[in-house]
């Protein structure tokens, strides 16, 4: 299922006939499942029949788009009198949900759009010979007589070395990506993109929360809220209970929803993964069935074939196996949706480090700063003065970079330029270190999406990433999280009356390494060939010498180096597959 859309805009200068052209598209369109929904002298705008729109005065809103209340919004709810910038900020403001939307001008031509801070709705564009082209899918576009699918190659270097970095670049030239909570004024000689909401708003001193309590209560309404709304929208879903706090937040949620509920939970062939007996525990606690599955070694397949609107390499192995396995369990339970507890760690302030207890003494003083060390010292089970050591050299030291560079396997003479910063990781002055890292880590999750196939053919529904959920979470200060040695602290405290104690108190964690290490002991000589014998290495973006060193080698115990194989295989079946995609 999933959102699917394309907005064309033409110029008046342009040499395209605009009626022949629109009348063209139409056919070609509709042949890919798409129906024309809005038509104005420079602009049109298709969507899928199951992709919801609301008209408005000012153009359309693509997706689903709530009241603050959770209530859906509706055409009455939202004013008319705005012009495109000051309904943006409504909506902003207002609503929330996986929307995108869509302003037309009367008088000129140019198109403004505006994607909400969650990303729900996919959105990447492009311009050449007159048109300008906003859509989910990029493939869409050769109906405008458009063809963007050649690789660009320089991305790609600058990928492989600064992996999982989101920026506004895809890996077909000439197309861009409108990032979450920005918008984009495009015009068939320009694009122009601004942000519009930043997480940096909600960190600020006048927005924080001063007591945990508060905290905890603004956290829980905005969670029961979003997922009430979601599972009132689909009303049949699927669960993706792992038996882990996020998930089981998000199951107790949906106790009184009145969806269809079914309870799904994923263990792997190999022990690590396993976490049955708390998912059974939540399940029981709905009153609904457990339904299980196992991830297969043959779904993690390195080579394997992608749908035409992925723009960017994203999609690896381990993914495609859990992809697979819950598309096998949503077709067999009959279900509209896919519920996650996903990017729950991020949003629920899981941090590793010292930060929030050197947020607490830049924010509170000595007392709160002493205070949050020893919750450290709790939380990670070392001593006082070890806590006090590394805090102290967080405080002293400048915060990390969102850029982490990975050259492993790549050979000197690849010198790619940085990536754009994502606009979410340029802090401003004065920041605190956990804020940073939060955020920064904030903006990772974005990458959620682009790698969720199984979100092609269902909803996919990532409620924990939902903007009033975001937003509350970002209120609270860093250093609340780890309130009595607890890592999401705020969070458990929320739903303390609602999950069984052994979930609450949990502090273990499952894990899908040993999985993902046998599927490279299975797959190494396949991803072996896959490599060398690839357009990677006929590029010279790898250290050939370097891979056959390593493949030849065996694996130590607990040694994971081997996922950057599994990234490098999964660069390399995107390049493969949009390189079969124009031929």
């Amino acid at each position: 299922m999933g959102y699917r859309y394309l907005a064309c805009l033409i110029g008046p200068g342009s040499e395209t006939n605009w009626s022949e052209t629109n009348a063209a598209a139409a056919e070609a369109l509709g042949r890919a499942g798409l129906q024309l929904r809005h038509a104005s002298e420079s602009v049109s705008i298709f969507t899928a029949p199951d992709t919801p729109v609301l008209r408005l005065q000012q153009g359309v809103v693509v997706g689903h788009i709530f009241l603050r209340s959770g209530r859906p919004a509706t055409a009455n709810d939202l004013p008319h009198s705005l012009d495109a910038d000051a309904l943006a900020s409504h909506l902003l403001s207002q609503c929330w949900g996986d929307y995108l939307l869509l302003c037309p001008s009367s008088d000129s031509p140019h198109l403004i759009v505006m994607r909400e801070p969650s990303g729900g709705v996919p959105c990447v564009y492009t311009r050449g010979g007159g048109l300008g082209i906003v859509t989910s899918d990029i493939s869409l576009c050769g109906g405008f007589g458009v063809s963007r699918s050649e690789i660009d190659w320089d991305f790609i270097a600058q990928w492989l070395v600064f992996p999982h970095v989101k920026t506004v670049r895809t890996g077909l030239k000439h197309v861009n990506e409108l990032l979450p909570g920005t918008s984009l004024l495009l015009t068939p000689d320009a694009a122009a993109v601004r942000e519009v909401w930043s997480p940096w708003a909600f960190v600020e001193c006048g927005h924080r929360h001063n007591v945990l309590g508060d905290a905890a209560d603004d956290v829980r309404s905005a969670v029961q809220t979003v997922v009430a709304a979601w599972a009132d929208a689909d009303r049949s879903l699927l669960l993706e209970l792992s038996g882990g706090l996020d998930s089981s937040i998000v199951a107790t949620c949906l106790r009184d929803t009145r969806a269809e509920l079914t309870c799904f939970n994923l263990s792997t062939p190999v022990p690590g993964a396993d976490e049955q007996q708390y998912a059974e525990l939540m399940a029981s606690e709905l009153a609904v069935p457990l339904r299980l599955g196992t991830l297969r070694f043959e779904d993690a397949a390195f080579s394997f074939a992608l749908p035409p609107h992925t723009a960017s390499p994203g999609v690896a192995a381990l993914q495609h196996a859990v992809d697979q396995t819950m598309e096998r369990a949503a077709e067999s339970f009959r279900t509209g949706s896919f519920f996650s507890g996903g990017g729950g760690d991020t949003v629920f302030g899981y941090l590793r480090t010292a930060a929030p207890a050197a947020d607490a003494w830049r924010e509170r003083g000595l007392a709160a700063g002493l205070a949050s060390v020893r919750n450290l010292s709790t939380l990670h089970q070392c001593t006082f003065w070890k806590a006090s050591r590394l805090t102290l050299r967080k405080l002293r030291r400048p915060p990390r970079s969102a850029l982490m560079e990975d050259r492993s396997f790549i050979p000197d003479s690849v010198i790619p330029g940085c990536p754009t910063p994502h606009p979410w990781t340029v802090p401003p002055a004065r920041a605190y270190a956990g804020d940073i890292e939060r955020i920064t880590d904030l903006a990772g999750t974005q990458i959620f999406r682009d790698i969720t196939l199984r979100g092609t053919k269902r909803w996919m529904r990532l409620p924990l990433l939902s903007q009033p959920v975001v937003e509350a979470c970002l209120r609270t200060p860093s250093w609340m999280w780890i309130a009595g040695g607890r890592n999401r602290a705020v969070a458990r405290a929320a739903f303390a009356d609602q999950l069984p104690a052994s979930i609450l108190d949990r502090r273990s964690k499952g894990s899908f390494a040993a999985y993902s290490g046998a599927v490279y002991r299975r797959s190494k000589q396949g991803m072996r060939a896959f490599l060398l014998e690839g357009q990677l290495r006929e590029r010279g973006l790898l250290d050939v010498p370097a891979l056959q060193a390593y493949f030849d080698a065996e694996l130590a115990a607990r040694d994971t180096s081997f996922m950057r194989i599994f990234a490098l295989c999964m660069v390399e079946n995107w390049v493969r597959n949009r390189t079969s995609s124009i031929k």
